[in-house]
């Protein structure tokens, strides 16, 4: 391809230290380091929010089904039986949840307390235990219960101690009755740590039946916590149980709706991030757009020589397009190619570490993925060509009389 032979040779030819030689170095250099610190600052993000999932999913199942009007009661049995059908669960267990006050001598919380059967050691509280055991029986009509690490200093409780607990049931029907509160005895049976403080310092966990006792509920559940064989069936799940499930009565939330707003606020960061970034490369490709217009100005009596001898317009765009994609193309590739290697030597080496007493890692965390690495050399190489075109389109406009009658 003749056009693409030119457009090389003009490339090569800068060999002369000149202005549009500086310029268009600085774009070459602009698009490298554009596109450098987007696959970098879109790999931490990921890492980040692969993490911040991880954490988040190693606690909560992908999919809860919840009891949202009193006449659900009456129909979760039906719901336990489309659950026993599908063949996208792995597990599934009923919970009850409710809020409750721990009293502990003087001091005294509130927080979400949730009775469980779940008996699984590859997710949920039983994963996070760091003191004590994860032991939910009911040896000796004892009921047993598991506190976050914070909560547990903050009530000044360790494994072993007696805590006293009251439902928000139990004070409502206080109040209606003018009766004493009804208080459960509860022995720590361990302490855990989620990395999550919301759970940590907000949720208890206990056995079904104590939950089920204590809350008033007598032999009734409030949902179902689900897993699944593959965690990306999750939405899918959810559309297919919602066609069986009446939804005036139930609730169903995924791994993502369960904490949609975090999700949605790394979205928005990482979004806001590839925009800002985007815009080094956008000043890069100005450059392009300069160097190529002088190019055509110091070209102009080729230009004419070349439409002499018979070349159409459409290949004098050619190229000049091709030289400008060129740039763009070329600092695409020692971007992404230095990006990679930055990437890599972090995951490798940890050459940015973080202090493990104030974070829950010990360094940056980085995920490449390639439909990253895609978007951003596709979006360098689209405003390359964008800048390249009218500096092309005035090339091909040039009137041959003009450029070569004093040759």
């Amino acid at each position: 391809m003749i056009e693409f032979f030119i457009a090389r040779r003009y490339l090569k030819s800068k060999h002369r230290l000149n202005f549009i030689t500086i310029i268009s170095i600085l774009s070459t250099l602009g698009v490298t380091i554009g596109v450098a610190a987007l696959i970098i600052v879109l790999s931490v993000f990921n890492g980040f929010g692969s993490l911040v999932k991880s954490i988040l999913v190693s606690f909560d199942p992908h999919v809860r089904i919840s009891v949202v009007d009193e006449k659900g009661f009456d129909k979760i049995k039906m719901v336990e039986q489309e659950l026993q059908k599908n063949k996208m669960i792995d597990s599934f267990n009923p919970f009850v949840e409710g809020k409750v006050i721990i009293l502990n001598k003087q001091s005294y919380e509130i927080v979400d307390l949730k009775g469980t059967s779940n008996k699984s050691r590859d997710w949920g509280v039983s994963t996070k235990i760091i003191s004590g055991k994860y032991d939910l029986g009911e040896e000796n009509n004892s009921n047993k219960i598991l506190l976050g690490l914070p909560l547990a200093l903050r009530l000044s409780a360790r494994v072993g101690d007696t805590i006293y607990v009251t439902s928000a049931y139990n004070i409502e029907k206080t109040i209606t009755t003018l009766s004493i509160p009804n208080t459960m005895k509860f022995i720590v049976a361990g302490l855990f740590e989620s990395n999550n403080r919301d759970y940590d310092v907000g949720s208890v966990f206990s056995s079904l039946k104590s939950g089920q006792r204590l809350f008033g509920l007598r032999n009734r559940i409030t949902g179902y916590e689900i897993r699944l064989e593959d965690i990306d069936e999750a939405e899918n799940f959810k559309e297919e149980t919602s066609r069986v499930i009446d939804t005036k009565y139930f609730s169903i939330n995924t791994w993502y709706d369960l904490h949609k707003d975090l999700y949605n606020v790394m979205m928005i960061e990482r979004w806001a991030a590839y925009i800002l970034l985007c815009l080094i490369i956008a000043v890069a490709t100005f450059n392009i757009f300069a160097s190529l217009t002088m190019t055509v100005l110091e070209k102009k009596k080729d230009i004419g020589v070349i439409r002499t001898i018979g070349v159409n317009k459409k290949s004098i765009i050619k190229i000049f397009m091709f030289e400008g994609l060129l740039v763009g193309i070329i600092g695409t590739c020692l971007g992404i190619i230095i990006g990679l290697i930055v990437c890599y030597l972090q995951m490798e080496y940890n050459f940015y570490p973080l202090d493990p007493t104030k974070y829950i890692i010990n360094a940056m965390p980085v995920e490449i993925r390639l439909t990253d690495i895609f978007a951003v050399g596709l979006m360098a190489l689209v405003l390359s060509y964008i800048a390249s075109l009218y500096p092309a389109k005035r090339a091909a406009n040039t009137i041959i009389i003009d450029s070569i009658k004093y040759e």
